[in-house]
């Protein structure tokens, strides 16, 4: 198998010969990357190459498990809809998973 390379803050680049499906738990740690500092559902699923429905299913997800949180826009704001931002458990999910991949060597 070879390895996934990731650059600090980029989506993954898969190499020849990984498995071209992402996991639950990578598309995971993706949405919890983008949503950082911050992200309207609109940049989630297109920085997460996700779709309409997949994307619902996962905000859905991470909201229950309180990995994520929706917050509405501020009075004055220009846009109208809620941004995500990654919770302090969904900051502790992704140095989880970092580290995992670390160990596994498969980043």
């Amino acid at each position: 198998m070879t390895a996934l390379k990731r650059s600090p803050g980029s989506a993954p680049a898969y190499e020849v010969g990984y498995a071209l499906r992402r996991s639950s738990v990578d598309i995971m740690e993706n949405i919890l990357h983008v949503t950082n500092e911050g992200a309207t559902k609109t940049r989630v699923m297109y920085k997460c190459n996700l779709s309409f429905k997949q994307l619902h299913a996962y905000l859905d997800l991470l909201i229950s498990i309180e990995l994520l949180k929706s917050v509405p826009p501020r009075p004055g704001e220009k846009s109208d809809s809620n941004t995500y931002e990654t919770t302090k458990k969904g900051q502790a999910f992704i140095q989880a998973y970092r580290n995992l991949t670390d160990l596994l060597a498969i980043r």
